[in-house]
């Protein structure tokens, strides 16, 4: 009884006792107004018939309960519950007849006057029946309304949770594919660097794993993890590239989706660094700038580098910002003069 919605909430308990007090000034317009019964008589089948009329209302609960819209057929319902009105109303008149009749004086008078207005205590019997078990189909609709949209919302969670796992998962397998490859040829030309090469591997994959569940993580936590990388990097190319950071300092405490600038360092080591015999400068710059977080990465290359503009990682970089903060414009790509450039810009509150 206790998944009644009125017996659940007290406003809800409150709101049905107002409307109890409704009906009752309805009975007693309609029954008791004009009757000649004494004020003690009139008084006794007021309390009574509606005292018992709330309490049997409570219980039409379990019949909008179990005649289930989405499980039963209509008519079914329609015929049920019009014998169910008609029983309840035939049960509500008699017991509430013998329980007055016991407590009256007049008993002869009153059985007179309740069989002449017996007509109207079952239409209002009637009434309050099928009037407050709409009320409880309505809030059975409601409530499943309700979990069926935080259904979906949670299943539209997890899917975006695990397109989200997809697409980190993506980043680390190009490039320790890249570095397996470096310390295969290491080990018979120089083993003293591919030794320090796979220590700097096992710090990297060390921190990826402890921050694997992360979906955000802050900008200077994230910058421990780029070092990791370009560590690795340094040992692979040596002095063909140099990294340049302009940090903002309201920006190192700011939360980034976790990994997201990894790839943006393999693209520029992939199609700058390593396509070239230059020494390439990678810059790393951030600052807040209109409600945004603005993270750009730029390098400089010459030839045909970066001659197909946004390849996999960025594209990668693109579709998880989407799915974390549900815009499509916040990653820009250009190319001029020379440098290639990639902005992030992420969503930050006022506290940054």
């Amino acid at each position: 009884m206790f998944d009644n919605p009125i017996l659940k909430s007290p406003k809800n308990f409150l709101l049905y006792f107002l409307f109890a007090l409704g009906l009752t000034a309805l009975y007693v317009n309609l029954i008791i107004y004009d009757s000649k019964l004494n004020s003690t008589t009139a008084l006794f089948d007021v309390l009574i018939f509606n005292l018992l009329l709330t309490g049997i209302g409570i219980n039409y609960w379990f019949s909008a309960k179990y005649l289930s819209i989405e499980n039963t057929k209509i008519l079914k319902i329609i015929f049920s519950h019009f014998l169910g009105g008609i029983f309840v109303t035939f049960f509500w008149l008699i017991l509430g007849y013998f329980i007055t009749l016991s407590v009256v004086d007049d008993q002869a008078s009153y059985s007179t006057f309740f069989f002449a207005t017996i007509k109207i205590r079952s239409i209002i019997g009637l009434l309050h029946y099928f009037l407050l078990t709409a009320f409880y189909y309505i809030v059975i609709y409601y409530t499943s309304f309700q979990e069926k949209l935080l259904r979906e919302t949670e299943l539209k969670n997890l899917v975006t949770e695990a397109e989200l796992r997809s697409l980190k998962f993506q980043i680390n397998p190009h490039f320790i594919f890249n570095a397996l490859n470096s310390m295969s040829a290491l080990t018979e030309i120089d083993p003293k660097r591919a030794k320090q090469m796979i220590i700097k591997l096992a710090d990297f994959l060390r921190y990826t794993l402890a921050n694997n569940d992360r979906q955000k993580n802050s900008l200077s936590e994230e910058l421990k993890n780029i070092k990791l990388y370009l560590d690795i990097e340094k040992i692979r190319f040596e002095d063909k590239f140099e990294f340049v950071e302009e940090i903002d300092e309201n920006c190192n405490k700011a939360e980034i989706p976790s990994m997201i600038l990894q790839p943006l360092f393999e693209n520029a080591i992939k199609h700058a660094v390593y396509e070239t015999l230059d020494k390439v400068t990678i810059i790393l710059s951030c600052k807040p700038i209109e409600g945004y977080l603005k993270i750009s990465l730029s390098n400089n290359f010459e030839g045909e580098s970066h001659k197909k503009g946004a390849g996999v990682g960025l594209k990668n970089i693109k579709e998880r910002l989407s799915l974390i903060y549900h815009q499509d414009n916040l990653l820009e790509v250009k190319k001029e003069n020379g440098s290639f450039t990639v902005n992030i810009f992420i969503p930050v509150d006022n506290k940054v």
